[in-house]
């Protein structure tokens, strides 16, 4: 055997199983996003002009550890494989290399109190977070990816039938799979009608409650990071923060503007996220905080009460003035291909299917930095 697929390498990582992932991109590429513990060896252009060159650059990696090699989409990174192996090492080459890695879903129960049970889907490639809420035989999920068959095997274990399915706002960094999955199931898809503008939903409003089996989902509207973002509080136990709050950061909040699908400015747009959070914070201080995304590769559950994210979050610190000043003032790097992903999140783009992997490849940037 001389691959290993992304979902099998995601169930080893972290285990005494782990392998010695050897990514063979340049270092650029490497510090913009890579699989985490794996290390770099910067030998991608010399894999393909001499790969006997390459081989000695890769001669010095442990002869007593599995090796997987992993470049953007495998090519690259199957020759250095081979140079390995021809050097006697058990080396192995990811599939489909990042690409692959994007793809990978990884699920666990986070801990409440709800009269139900809550599970939280990771997409470590992406740094997303989606969540799957099952109480009394229904279920409702939250922020899903596109790849639906990750959120239909988790209905099928807890034999939940899907009631409805939910996005806390148009994301910018990946593309919805909300409405293809309401779709599938024949239930509503909600989004807030701020970030609906051309695509049909079943309309959200600040302060509605939407009941799943035996929870109440309160809607509070927490536009900043976009006009529509929601933050969905259920039964007072959990906070579906979206990326309006961050466990150490907030939501950007200049994106909507330069996809053109916005017509505020940054200044009043960082105004409006403060106010926002004002209505977040106050809620109680063992609710459980959690975001549509982690910056690094979230391994689940990622949460936190919203008592310990005020302690961990700088931004929560400021006043009006200076959060303004500095989410108006820090702008990172965009996240890839972000004004096509959000206008087909809102409706205002097509994007086929066969362009949606690679659409989508790349690191999450959607926290202010």
């Amino acid at each position: 055997m001389t691959e290993i697929t992304p979902a099998e390498l995601g169930d080893r990582i972290g285990t005494d199983e782990a392998p010695l992932v050897v990514d063979v991109r340049s270092q650029e590429e490497y510090a913009d996003w890579h699989v985490p513990g794996s290390i770099n060896v910067d030998v991608y252009d010399e894999l393909q002009s001499d790969p006997a060159a390459a081989a000695e650059s890769l001669a010095d990696l442990p002869e007593d550890r599995e090796i997987v090699t992993v470049c953007a989409a495998g090519v690259v990174a199957e020759t250095a494989a081979d140079a390995l192996r021809d050097r006697g090492y058990d080396a192995k080459t990811l599939v489909d290399g990042m690409n692959g890695w994007s793809r990978v879903h990884r699920s666990a129960v986070v801990r409440t109190d709800l009269d139900g049970t809550l599970v939280q889907v990771a997409r470590p490639g992406k740094g997303c977070l989606s969540h799957v809420l099952v109480a009394d035989g229904e279920a409702a999920v939250f922020d899903p990816s596109h790849y639906l068959a990750a959120y239909d095997a988790i209905l099928e274990a807890y034999d939940a039938d899907l009631v409805g399915v939910f996005d806390t706002h148009a994301h910018a960094d990946h593309v919805s799979g909300g409405a293809d999955l309401a779709a599938r199931h024949d239930v509503p898809y909600y989004l807030h009608p701020d970030d609906a503008l051309a695509i049909d939903v079943a309309p959200i409003a600040d302060g509605e409650t939407i009941t799943v089996g035996t929870v109440d989902i309160d809607v509070i509207h927490t536009p900043g990071h976009s006009e529509g973002s929601v933050t969905f509080a259920l039964a007072g136990e959990a906070l579906l923060t979206g990326d309006t709050l961050f466990h150490e950061s907030v939501g950007r909040v200049e994106l909507g503007v330069e996809a053109g699908i916005e017509d505020s400015d940054v200044e009043s747009n960082a105004a409006t996220l403060y106010e926002s959070l004002q209505r977040i914070i106050e809620r109680p201080d063992d609710a459980v905080v959690l975001p549509a995304h982690d910056p690094g590769s979230p391994e689940p559950p990622v949460s936190a009460t919203l008592d310990e994210v005020r302690a961990r979050n700088p931004d929560l610190d400021r006043d009006r003035a200076a959060f303004v000043r500095t989410l108006a003032a820090d702008v990172p790097d965009h996240p890839p291909n972000f004004e096509r992903v959000k206008r087909a999140n809102v409706g205002r783009a097509d994007v086929p299917d066969d362009e949606l992997s690679e659409l989508e490849l790349g690191p999450n940037r959607c926290a202010a930095e």
